[in-house]
């Protein structure tokens, strides 16, 4: 994908953003589209609004996503408790009254004017984000959503229903891409190329065939039919993300991971132990990208004294459930948390490891050891990734593994390794001051991926199924850091990897198999009830049966 370097000034409502760069925009942004009455509206405003705030709000759900597989840092003792139904007010809100509403005010706009591109963009994202609030919530309103005094109680649809709807809407975009006609003055993600944009959709729709193939006898025919016509995000450029600006202020345009690590008082963050621990095993060459060491060493590890005040765990025993698992600190100064700890906030704001120069455009680790202030590294100039040639990679091994053929699930693993690590360390140059010769080179990233390799041969000579699925997992959650949407769905619906670091809690509760209902639409939609508790499954989740 094409970095979008453009200059944005736009007063936003909930979720919205904007972006910088070097190349700078005629358009006068700062209107507020939401405030315009329909004849007043511009297209290219409400087209605007639509793409910031739809990158905002895959980035929020990303991050849970990345929490329950491990790959961010989960906070919550007991599950259930950890996400409340005020939790996802916003983001409903965002969807429904933001997202969904600007398209219906677009759509007629659009049409009268010819704007094949507006409708295809805005068809593209209502449909990823109809799929996405499926994936998180089950059955959510979507036929008798948005249609303002005629229903304010709209009533759920089945998830299965709204899946179909979003894929009739992907077409329906590929349609529009294809009729041609002016271009979105802004596009943040495609540069204006309708190519790309017709790529995303099919790889929107690998997205959605893979998550319901459990519940769909026709869902792998139907993604390898789409990866036999080749029309889909398969190499890294053709990448859908979204690129963050510089600017700190009026608005802040920088990467929200950048605005919570990089500050006066340290970071906002505490990275995942399971996830850095098992880049650190395995000598991942990624792993300098991702975190940024602030401190030389952890208490209580490599001889380091333990220490109440930054780090309480670091007197204590490991639980008995944590045998064979990493507790409390790692080697290396790899300073973070374990999953469920919730002990606090001590002042470690610049001693405990936070976001790097991947995805967050932060700085770049190169054992300087120093803490880290807003302005230093990239200064915010990352990307949050939406679909990516690596994470497609990823999903063809597991529809190999599927079929038996571990032989085609080995090569395609692989090749999602080998773009994501040069999609990272393509990263290392937003880090102007860093020491790249900390940088691994061609023979480290051989070697590990040799190492991962010979990991995966070793479970299939064995025939330990577990553990190639194992290897496989762990890979393509490391490449999913920055957006863990699709790891939370891949471990419902396979189990795998089944060797994640446990809850600290010893009796954490049944796993999230969806989210509660957001308060704001459960106290305020007579049609709508709160669920019983948050075991319930989505429709395509009849995978796995243990998950922890």
């Amino acid at each position: 994908m094409k970095n979008l370097f453009k200059i944005l000034s736009v007063v936003a409502i909930v979720g919205a953003l904007s972006l910088q760069s070097c190349e700078t925009t005629e358009l006068d942004l700062r209107e507020n589209p939401n405030a315009l009455s329909k004849d007043q509206a511009s297209p290219d405003f409400l087209m605007n609004q639509i793409q910031l705030s739809f990158a905002s709000w895959v980035e929020s759900f990303g991050n849970i996503g990345a929490e329950m597989a491990r790959i961010d840092y989960h906070s919550g003792r007991t599950y259930e408790n950890n996400f409340s139904p005020n939790t996802f007010n916003g983001r409903w809100s965002s969807a429904y009254a933001g997202m969904f509403e600007d398209i219906k005010a677009l759509t007629p706009l659009a049409e009268e004017g010819g704007l094949d591109n507006h409708l295809g963009i805005s068809k593209f994202i209502k449909a990823y984000v109809a799929i996405t609030l499926v994936d998180y919530f089950g059955d959510v309103p979507f036929s008798e959503a948005n249609l303002g005094g005629e229903n304010f109680n709209p009533a759920a649809d089945p998830g299965a229903t709204v899946y179909a709807s979003a894929m009739a809407l992907i077409d329906e975009a590929i349609g529009h891409f294809n009729a041609g006609g002016p271009a979105v003055g802004n596009d943040f993600y495609f540069s204006g190329d309708a190519d790309g944009w017709i790529k995303a959709s099919n790889t929107l729709k690998l997205k959605a065939l893979m998550t319901s193939r459990l519940v769909d006898s026709g869902a792998v025919s139907a993604f390898n039919s789409i990866i036999s016509g080749g029309n889909y995000i398969a190499s890294s450029a053709d990448d859908m993300q979204f690129t963050w600006g510089v600017e700190e202020l009026q608005p802040d345009s920088r990467h929200p991971r950048y605005r919570s690590d990089y500050t006066a008082t340290g970071a906002g963050y505490y990275q995942s132990i399971h996830l850095m621990n098992y880049m650190l095993q395995n000598d991942d060459p990624r792993r300098r990208y991702y975190f940024y060491r602030q401190n030389a060493e952890t208490p209580g590890q490599d001889g380091a004294p333990p220490a109440l005040e930054t780090l309480g765990c670091s007197l204590q025993e490991a639980p008995a459930h944590y045998e064979g698992f990493p507790f409390c600190g790692l080697p290396d100064g790899y300073w973070g948390r374990d999953h469920g700890n919730d002990e606090g906030i001590p002042p470690d704001g610049f001693l405990r490891t936070m976001h790097g120069v991947y995805p967050a455009a932060g700085s770049f680790d190169d054992s300087t050891f120093e803490g880290q202030v807003q302005g230093d590294g990239g200064k915010g100039a990352g990307i949050t990734p939406i679909m990516l040639a690596s994470t497609v990679d990823f999903w063809q091994a597991e529809a190999a593994l599927l079929s038996g053929d571990a032989a085609a699930a080995k090569t395609a693993m692989l090749a999602g390794l080998a773009k994501s690590v040069a999609k990272v360390q393509g990263f290392g140059s937003l880090d102007p001051t860093a020491d790249d010769s900390f940088a691994p080179d061609a023979a480290a990233v051989t070697a590990h991926a040799d190492a991962v390799a010979a990991a995966f041969d070793a479970a299939v000579t064995a025939g330990d199924e577990d553990g190639w699925w194992n290897v496989m997992a762990q890979e393509f959650f490391v490449s999913l850091f920055g957006n863990g949407s699709d790891a939370y769905n891949f471990y419902r619906r396979t189990g795998y990897p089944n060797n994640l670091q446990p809850n600290l809690e010893p009796n954490p509760g049944g796993f999230i198999r969806s989210m509660w209902y957001p308060a704001n639409y459960t106290n305020t939609n007579s049609n709508a009830s709160q669920k019983p508790d948050v075991s319930q499954t989505v429709f395509w989740d009849t995978g796995a049966t243990s998950l922890y």
